[in-house]
């Protein structure tokens, strides 16, 4: 069985084992990271020498982090084919560019934003670095609200685009913080919580 090393409050985390939902792979997910530790352990170093979460464990011994990179693995071993990660190119160009997109553009905002309401003692907050960060956000993700236009996703029809987007727009709309009016983005979130169990019961969970 496939072995997910990785706390479940962890983003990253959060987009494999929604994936794993959506294709229906079976799963043992490990606690590691944050609060639980054990990722500077030498067996958990052998494996993934960043320190970091998510790594995956296959049965046979191989092991694989980047949480992005172990998605599309996971449809390429699982699901090839599947529309979840096109095979033509430019649809997966289409979806792909989404998957760089929150590496290079939206992590970056973000993750101060989170950190900030979520992470951070009050009296060690900067909230000029948040109000910073929000500003930078809300014309990122306006960006997907004008790309939604009246699609019911990201890229028209459910895919790899849509989950690894979806750990921050749960955080988007659950931080205490004022949101520009983007009734698209608003719409494909409460899509997502009602015809995604996996959305609704690994992503759209309290933070911490």
């Amino acid at each position: 069985m496939l072995k997910i090393w990785g706390r479940a409050s962890s983003s990253n985390v959060m987009k494999v084992v929604w994936l794993c939902e959506e294709l229906s792979i079976p799963f043992e997910r490990v606690d590691v990271g944050g609060e639980f530790g054990r990722t500077k352990e030498a067996f958990y170093l052998a494996m993934n020498p960043n320190s970091r979460v998510p790594t995956i464990e296959e049965a046979d011994g191989y092991t694989l982090w980047e949480s992005n990179s172990i998605l599309r693995y996971l449809v390429a071993t699982r699901a090839p084919g599947h529309a979840i990660h096109p095979t033509a190119p430019a649809a997966r160009g289409r979806v792909e560019r989404w998957m760089d997109w929150q590496l290079a553009s939206l992590g970056g905002p973000m993750t101060p934003l989170f950190f900030t309401y979520v992470r951070i003692p009050e009296p060690k907050r900067d909230y000029a670095a948040a109000a910073k960060a929000l500003e930078e956000a809300s014309a990122l993700w306006s960006i997907v609200d004008r790309q939604l236009g009246d699609a019911e996703y990201v890229e028209g029809r459910f895919s790899l685009a849509d989950i690894v987007l979806g750990p921050y727009l749960h955080r988007w709309f659950a931080l205490p913080i004022t949101r520009p009016d983007l009734p698209r983005l608003r719409a494909w979130y409460d899509r997502l919580q009602a015809k995604h169990p996996g959305f609704a019961r690994h992503v759209a969970v309290e933070m911490t």
